[in-house]
Protein backbone atom coordinates (compact mmCIF):
# COMPACT_ATOMS: atom_id res chain seq x y z
CA UNK A 1 0.00 0.00 0.00
CA UNK A 2 1.15 3.56 -1.06
CA UNK A 3 1.99 5.75 2.25
CA UNK A 4 2.13 9.45 2.36
CA UNK A 5 5.37 10.69 3.17
CA UNK A 6 6.67 14.45 3.79
CA UNK A 7 10.37 15.32 4.14
CA UNK A 8 11.08 18.97 4.66
CA UNK A 9 14.21 19.10 2.38
CA UNK A 10 14.93 16.85 -0.27
CA UNK A 11 16.95 18.19 -3.13
CA UNK A 12 20.23 17.50 -1.83
CA UNK A 13 22.17 15.02 -0.07
CA UNK A 14 20.34 12.67 2.63
CA UNK A 15 16.99 13.61 2.04
CA UNK A 16 17.36 13.52 -1.62
CA UNK A 17 18.40 9.79 -1.59
CA UNK A 18 15.58 9.17 0.64
CA UNK A 19 13.42 10.73 -2.13
CA UNK A 20 14.84 8.46 -5.04
CA UNK A 21 14.07 5.24 -2.80
CA UNK A 22 10.25 6.21 -1.79
CA UNK A 23 8.84 7.96 -4.93
CA UNK A 24 8.20 4.81 -6.80
CA UNK A 25 4.97 3.46 -4.84
CA UNK A 26 4.70 5.95 -2.37
CA UNK A 27 3.29 9.81 -1.95
CA UNK A 28 5.77 12.18 -1.70
CA UNK A 29 5.72 15.89 -0.71
CA UNK A 30 9.30 17.80 -0.78
CA UNK A 31 8.76 21.47 1.31
CA UNK A 32 12.03 22.78 0.44
CA UNK A 33 12.98 26.09 -1.35
CA UNK A 34 14.96 24.70 -4.43
CA UNK A 35 13.04 22.09 -6.42
CA UNK A 36 16.39 20.11 -8.64
CA UNK A 37 16.99 16.49 -8.64
CA UNK A 38 13.13 15.82 -7.77
CA UNK A 39 11.75 13.12 -9.82
CA UNK A 40 8.08 14.31 -11.27
CA UNK A 41 5.86 11.91 -9.21
CA UNK A 42 7.08 13.93 -6.51
CA UNK A 43 4.90 16.59 -5.44
CA UNK A 44 6.75 19.81 -4.20
CA UNK A 45 5.59 22.40 -2.22
CA UNK A 46 8.25 26.15 -2.17
CA UNK A 47 9.12 26.03 1.33
CA UNK A 48 11.90 28.12 3.82
CA UNK A 49 11.89 26.25 7.22
CA UNK A 50 13.47 29.09 8.93
CA UNK A 51 11.13 31.95 7.94
CA UNK A 52 8.00 30.34 6.81
CA UNK A 53 4.75 28.13 8.33
CA UNK A 54 4.06 25.20 6.11
CA UNK A 55 0.60 25.59 4.51
CA UNK A 56 -1.00 22.41 5.30
CA UNK A 57 -3.49 22.65 2.74
CA UNK A 58 -1.14 21.79 0.21
CA UNK A 59 -0.53 18.29 2.09
CA UNK A 60 -3.18 15.18 2.27
CA UNK A 61 -5.41 14.33 5.20
CA UNK A 62 -3.19 12.14 6.66
CA UNK A 63 0.69 11.67 7.10
CA UNK A 64 2.14 8.01 7.45
CA UNK A 65 6.33 8.97 7.58
CA UNK A 66 7.98 12.64 8.03
CA UNK A 67 11.45 13.35 8.03
CA UNK A 68 13.51 16.47 8.96
CA UNK A 69 16.57 17.07 6.82
CA UNK A 70 17.59 20.57 7.02
CA UNK A 71 20.96 21.01 8.96
CA UNK A 72 24.77 23.05 9.71
CA UNK A 73 28.20 22.02 10.03
CA UNK A 74 29.55 24.87 12.23
CA UNK A 75 32.76 23.40 13.02
CA UNK A 76 35.25 26.16 14.90
CA UNK A 77 36.94 26.11 18.02
CA UNK A 78 34.33 27.41 20.76
CA UNK A 79 36.52 30.81 21.30
CA UNK A 80 35.76 31.84 17.84
CA UNK A 81 32.66 30.83 17.77
CA UNK A 82 29.52 34.11 18.88
CA UNK A 83 26.88 33.51 20.76
CA UNK A 84 24.98 34.16 17.33
CA UNK A 85 26.61 31.06 16.11
CA UNK A 86 24.77 28.64 18.47
CA UNK A 87 21.27 30.66 18.43
CA UNK A 88 21.84 30.02 14.42
CA UNK A 89 22.78 26.43 14.91
CA UNK A 90 19.80 25.91 17.19
CA UNK A 91 17.45 27.66 14.88
CA UNK A 92 17.99 25.70 11.96
CA UNK A 93 18.16 22.62 13.81
CA UNK A 94 15.73 22.22 16.56
CA UNK A 95 13.53 25.08 16.48
CA UNK A 96 12.78 24.67 12.90
CA UNK A 97 12.11 21.10 13.14
CA UNK A 98 9.99 21.87 16.43
CA UNK A 99 7.94 24.15 14.43
CA UNK A 100 7.98 21.83 11.24
CA UNK A 101 7.01 18.78 13.61
CA UNK A 102 4.18 20.84 15.54
CA UNK A 103 2.41 21.75 12.02
CA UNK A 104 2.14 18.09 10.81
CA UNK A 105 1.59 16.26 14.23
CA UNK A 106 -2.37 16.14 13.65
CA UNK A 107 -1.72 14.38 10.04
CA UNK A 108 0.42 11.90 11.18
CA UNK A 109 -1.69 10.73 13.86
CA UNK A 110 -4.69 10.67 12.15
CA UNK A 111 -3.71 7.02 10.31
CA UNK A 112 -2.89 5.17 13.95
CA UNK A 113 0.47 4.32 12.59
CA UNK A 114 3.06 6.33 11.35
CA UNK A 115 6.97 7.39 11.63
CA UNK A 116 8.93 10.02 11.87
CA UNK A 117 12.97 10.58 11.40
CA UNK A 118 15.10 12.92 12.67
CA UNK A 119 18.75 13.56 11.90
CA UNK A 120 21.75 13.56 14.83
CA UNK A 121 24.97 13.65 14.52
CA UNK A 122 27.85 10.78 16.32
CA UNK A 123 29.50 14.33 17.89
CA UNK A 124 26.86 14.40 20.63
CA UNK A 125 27.56 10.70 21.87
CA UNK A 126 31.24 11.24 21.31
CA UNK A 127 33.04 14.28 22.33
CA UNK A 128 34.48 16.04 19.47
CA UNK A 129 36.74 18.98 19.31
CA UNK A 130 35.47 22.13 17.39
CA UNK A 131 31.84 20.48 17.47
CA UNK A 132 30.19 22.76 20.09
CA UNK A 133 27.93 24.30 18.37
CA UNK A 134 26.71 21.58 16.00
CA UNK A 135 26.85 18.94 18.62
CA UNK A 136 24.44 21.20 21.14
CA UNK A 137 21.94 21.55 18.45
CA UNK A 138 21.68 18.00 17.61
CA UNK A 139 21.71 16.52 21.38
CA UNK A 140 18.85 19.06 21.58
CA UNK A 141 17.11 16.92 18.89
CA UNK A 142 17.79 13.77 20.38
CA UNK A 143 16.42 14.31 24.02
CA UNK A 144 13.65 15.39 22.42
CA UNK A 145 12.35 12.77 20.01
CA UNK A 146 13.25 10.71 23.16
CA UNK A 147 10.60 12.58 24.92
CA UNK A 148 8.12 12.95 21.48
CA UNK A 149 8.38 9.04 21.25
CA UNK A 150 7.45 8.32 24.58
CA UNK A 151 4.32 10.69 24.37
CA UNK A 152 2.99 10.12 21.44
CA UNK A 153 3.36 6.19 21.60
CA UNK A 154 1.91 3.41 20.39
CA UNK A 155 0.43 6.03 17.55
CA UNK A 156 3.70 7.70 16.07
CA UNK A 157 7.17 6.39 16.06
CA UNK A 158 9.73 8.46 16.63
CA UNK A 159 13.58 8.00 15.77
CA UNK A 160 16.94 9.34 15.11
CA UNK A 161 19.51 8.69 12.88
CA UNK A 162 22.93 9.94 13.69
CA UNK A 163 25.59 9.72 10.98
CA UNK A 164 29.48 10.55 11.21
CA UNK A 165 30.71 12.81 8.27
CA UNK A 166 28.25 11.79 5.07
CA UNK A 167 29.49 12.58 1.49
CA UNK A 168 26.50 15.57 0.76
CA UNK A 169 26.69 19.55 0.10
CA UNK A 170 26.69 20.01 2.93
CA UNK A 171 29.91 19.08 3.75
CA UNK A 172 31.55 20.15 0.60
CA UNK A 173 34.22 22.30 2.65
CA UNK A 174 35.32 19.43 4.20
CA UNK A 175 35.38 17.06 1.69
CA UNK A 176 36.07 18.86 -1.84
CA UNK A 177 39.04 16.75 -2.74
CA UNK A 178 40.24 13.44 -2.80
CA UNK A 179 43.32 13.50 -0.50
CA UNK A 180 40.40 15.03 1.89
CA UNK A 181 38.29 12.02 1.71
CA UNK A 182 40.61 9.92 2.46
CA UNK A 183 41.96 11.64 5.06
CA UNK A 184 38.79 11.81 6.83
CA UNK A 185 37.88 7.98 5.60
CA UNK A 186 40.97 7.04 7.53
CA UNK A 187 39.52 8.32 11.01
CA UNK A 188 36.29 5.71 10.47
CA UNK A 189 37.04 1.83 11.30
CA UNK A 190 35.64 1.01 7.85
CA UNK A 191 38.07 3.67 6.43
CA UNK A 192 35.85 6.35 4.32
CA UNK A 193 33.02 8.58 4.83
CA UNK A 194 29.51 8.07 4.46
CA UNK A 195 27.26 8.13 1.05
CA UNK A 196 24.01 9.54 0.97
CA UNK A 197 22.53 6.19 0.74
CA UNK A 198 24.46 4.35 3.65
CA UNK A 199 22.25 7.03 5.56
CA UNK A 200 18.80 6.91 3.26
CA UNK A 201 18.54 3.31 3.70
CA UNK A 202 17.68 3.25 7.49
CA UNK A 203 15.69 6.04 6.86
CA UNK A 204 13.64 4.11 4.82
CA UNK A 205 13.72 1.27 6.47
CA UNK A 206 12.12 3.25 9.97
CA UNK A 207 9.47 4.78 6.87
CA UNK A 208 8.45 1.70 5.82
CA UNK A 209 7.51 -0.61 8.87
CA UNK A 210 3.72 -0.62 8.98
CA UNK A 211 3.76 -1.93 12.50
CA UNK A 212 7.22 -1.20 13.98
CA UNK A 213 8.80 -2.00 17.01
CA UNK A 214 11.21 0.75 17.01
CA UNK A 215 10.93 3.72 18.35
CA UNK A 216 12.61 6.68 20.76
CA UNK A 217 16.13 5.51 19.08
CA UNK A 218 19.36 7.47 18.67
CA UNK A 219 20.99 4.74 15.74
CA UNK A 220 24.59 5.20 14.77
CA UNK A 221 25.47 4.98 10.89
CA UNK A 222 28.97 6.08 11.25
CA UNK A 223 31.66 3.58 10.09
CA UNK A 224 32.07 2.18 13.47
CA UNK A 225 33.32 5.77 14.42
CA UNK A 226 32.58 6.34 18.28
CA UNK A 227 31.82 2.97 19.39
CA UNK A 228 35.26 0.68 17.90
CA UNK A 229 38.53 1.35 19.35
CA UNK A 230 40.69 -0.67 16.96
CA UNK A 231 43.58 0.15 19.03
Amino acid sequence: MSKNILLIGGSHGIGNAIVQHLHEGNNVYVASRENENLPDSVTHIPFDALTEELDTSLLPESLDGFVYCPGSINLKPFKMLKQSHFEEDMEINFFSLIKATRTVLPLLTKNGTSSIVYFSTVAVSTGMPFHTSVAAAKGAIEGYARALAAEYAPTVRVNVIAPSLVDTPLAGRLLNNDAKKEKMGDMHPLKRVGTPEDIASLAVFLLNQNEGWITGQVIGVNGGKGSLNLG
